[in-house]
Order: structure tokens, then C-alpha cells, then sequence
């Protein structure tokens, strides 16, 4: 390839023709392709590339601190849990054209953020944007663009991801103003997108950590009008744990 031929196709932006040019030839000329055949492999390779870097540039903006995907989900340690039914939804993806809730309520370490991050990374491998954040996080940027008069911006930029997932929700219990912002975010996605949530309290607890009944009730009412919730109360913890214990016997 001489000079020239390179310089375009770098401008082109064709990248995978580029630095693979002598073997695509090499390969025409061995397979004696017709000039159809040629052009639809360079055209073929071209866009699976560009495809995959652009799902590895989503993957990467999504924010996730632990790439879990489903297939290393181990359920045999978590014979509770619906296999048939939770991978019906996942592969279906029935939650994001139907913009559902994913609700997923159970103790420390049973796979949670797991499962839900499973969902996440699914989505967005479909083409998805997606976003991970921790509930206090998310709490903390929402109080933070009031303050800084960013409200709307933030408030939008949260609202408008195809699939949020918002982990650990419900870890302390909020100012009446900040329990305020949680729910307009929620109003906001409610039945334009779906978002996953996961928390170890029941929905007759949430009441303990938003501290308004009125509020609770509203939002309650609103997320459960579409939704699939996971009932992992009574699942185990499968964290590993590696417990080294320095007294005598």
C-alpha cells in the first residue's frame, strides 16, 4: 500500500481495511471473489469493527465497577431464584421495550448487583445507553446540581439513559428535599425507560428511608404500575469470603 492509499483510508476512518490490506488482497485474489463479493467483505468487516468499538465505548461510559455478565451468574448456589423466568426476561429483553422496572430486593451478598448489572451490560450490548450508580452517589450529584443551579441538566441527564441501573437503594434515610429529587427522577423515567433497582428493604420499608409517607406511597405506586420484581429475601450470600483469623486456639 503506498503512501496516498494509506492517508485516505486513515481520513476515511477505515481502520481494519488499513492496517489489514495486503491480506484482504491476498484473500480476494486466493478465493478469485468477484468484485460484489470483494467490496461486501471489506464493507462487512468495516462495520462489525466499528460496532464493537462503539458497544466497548458504551460499555466504558456506563460507569460499571464490576463487569458481571449472566452467563457466569452462578444459580446453583441460589436454588430460590427462577432460573426459567429470569432468563426468559433477559433474553426476550421484553423490560426494555416494555420500559419496566427491574426490582431486585434481597440481603447482603445474594446477587443482586449481579443480576442486575447482567441486565445492564445485555442491554447496552444490544445498543442500549446505559449507566450504573450507587443510590447515595446518585443522592449526592442530584443535591450537588441544586446547589450549584445544574438541577435540570443533571436531573435530564439521568432521565434520558435507556436503562439505569441505581444499586443499594435505601442505605440511609433521606432529607425530606433529597427524597424530593429521588422521586422526580423516578417520575421522569417512569414508562419512557427502564431501570433497574436494587435494595435489601421491602417496599413496606422504603418508608424508612424516604421518611415521607405521602411520597413513599407515590412512588410505590408509580414503579410497581410496570414492573418484575425479584424476591431474593430468603436467598443466600455467595460473596466469597476469605477470613483469616490471627489468634491461637
Amino acid at each position: 500500500m503506498d503512501e496516498t492509499m494509506k492517508n485516505q483510508l486513515q481520513f476515511l476512518g477505515l481502520k481494519s481495511l488499513q492496517e489489514n490490506w495486503d491480506a484482504v488482497l491476498t484473500e480476494a485474489k486466493k478465493k478469485q471473489s468477484s468484485y460484489q463479493r470483494f467490496l461486501t467483505n471489506i464493507i462487512e468487516k468495516e462495520y462489525a469493527e466499528k460496532k464493537e468499538k462503539a458497544r466497548l465505548a458504551r460499555i466504558k461510559r456506563a460507569n460499571i465497577p464490576e463487569l458481571l455478565v449472566m452467563e457466569t451468574f452462578p444459580f446453583s448456589k441460589q436454588p430460590r431464584l427462577e432460573k426459567k423466568m429470569i432468563m426468559e426476561l433477559y433474553d426476550s429483553m421484553r423490560f426494555i421495550s416494555k420500559k419496566q422496572e427491574l426490582i431486585f430486593i434481597g440481603p447482603t451478598g445474594c446477587g443482586k448487583t449481579g443480576l442486575g448489572t447482567a441486565f445492564l451490560i445485555h442491554a447496552i450490548n444490544q445498543g442500549y445507553k446505559g449507566y450504573f450508580i450507587e443510590f447515595g452517589k446518585l443522592i449526592d450529584q442530584l443535591f450537588q446540581s441544586r446547589a450549584d443551579h445544574s438541577e435540570y441538566k443533571v436531573l435530564k441527564r439521568f432521565q434520558s439513559y435507556e436503562i439505569l441501573h441505581i444499586d443499594e437503594l435505601g442505605y440511609a434515610p433521606l432529607e425530606k428535599e433529597k427524597a424530593g429529587l429521588f422521586f422526580e427522577l423516578m417520575r421522569g423515567r417512569n414508562r419512557k425507560y427502564s431501570t433497574i433497582l436494587t435494595t435489601q428493604l421491602g417496599f413496606e420499608e422504603w418508608g424508612s428511608f424516604l421518611q415521607d409517607n405521602h411520597l413513599t406511597a407515590a412512588l410505590i405506586d408509580r414503579i410497581t404500575v410496570n414492573c418484575t420484581v425479584f424476591n431474593m429475601k430468603h436467598c443466600i450470600s455467595i460473596r466469597p469470603k476469605n477470613v483469616v483469623y490471627a489468634t491461637k486456639k
